[in-house]
């Protein structure tokens, strides 16, 4: 989702009005009373003033949690986020990643069937992006149905099987993200070699786009080319450490559906 992916997510989940449409989550119109779900918006937004814990009760409360239940979500989700050590601290002492990762537990605390995640990663350095990262992925594997938006093409390719990309409103692709790869044509080889094997490439007539300390990335126009590629490099018995043939990535499909 790029243009409108936040209006997009405010109208599934009834915080601005549709104009026309359905949306409907397994036959029911998403509301509040009909489908439980998370959301993490883009623009943070925690009291700075008051205890993470407090707050954590305070959002578990609105969601119809039970004090009990809610304390042991709070400690379980802190630990796994890493966040246990602050609890009793105003939200303002800590950094903005770990402010992040709190308003994340507030959108999961209640087991939300549903989970909205607009730019989760934004702003987070990489150690709790890794630690983000594992949690989500967990969520998914226990069955949660996540939507997830961001810009960063990297992080959709990592976590989602269905896509949509939103150009200025408009919808410029969509469908099942295995499919949409499958169907353009393998476009570059990642190739890594104990010695120096530009001459074999050079040979082919072969375009190389990047290379360092014997990596390359080589621009082909069909799989043929880098099966020729492989077997003139065995010829030349020269030693491959890695070689993949690969298709174009999300950010490369992106830039040519939007790039215009």
């Amino acid at each position: 989702m790029e243009h409108g992916k936040t209006t997009t997510i405010r109208m599934i989940l009834g915080i601005l009005k549709k104009d026309e449409g359905e949306i409907s989550w397994n036959g029911k119109t998403v509301s509040r009373e009909n489908v439980n779900f998370g959301y993490l918006p883009e623009e943070r937004g925690i009291y700075p003033k008051t205890k993470i814990y407090d707050q954590l009760i305070y959002f578990a409360k609105l969601k119809g949690m039970k004090k009990e239940e809610a304390d042991k979500e709070i400690k379980k989700w802190a630990e796994k986020l890493k966040v246990e050590e602050y609890l009793q601290m105003p939200a303002e002492k800590l950094s903005k990643g770990n402010q992040q990762k709190v308003q994340f537990i507030t959108a999961i605390l209640h087991e939300p069937e549903l989970i909205v995640l607009d730019e989760p990663f934004s702003g987070l350095d990489p150690v709790n992006t890794e630690n983000l990262k594992e949690v989500i992925l967990e969520l998914v594997k226990s069955g949660k149905y996540i939507i997830m938006s961001s810009h960063q093409m990297s992080s959709i390719e990592e976590f989602c099987t269905e896509v949509l990309i939103l150009n200025r409103g408009k919808t410029v692709l969509k469908g099942n993200l295995k499919e949409i790869k499958n169907s353009y044509p393998a476009n570059r080889i990642d190739l890594s070699t104990q010695e120096n094997a530009e001459n074999c490439i050079k040979e082919l007539g072969l375009e190389i786009k990047n290379s360092k300390n014997n990596e390359y990335e080589i621009k082909i126009n069909n799989e043929e080319e880098g099966h020729k590629l492989f077997n003139l490099l065995a010829e030349k018995h020269i030693k491959v450490l890695k070689f993949e043939i690969k298709k174009p990535s999300l950010n490369d499909i992106f830039i040519e559906k939007v790039g215009e």
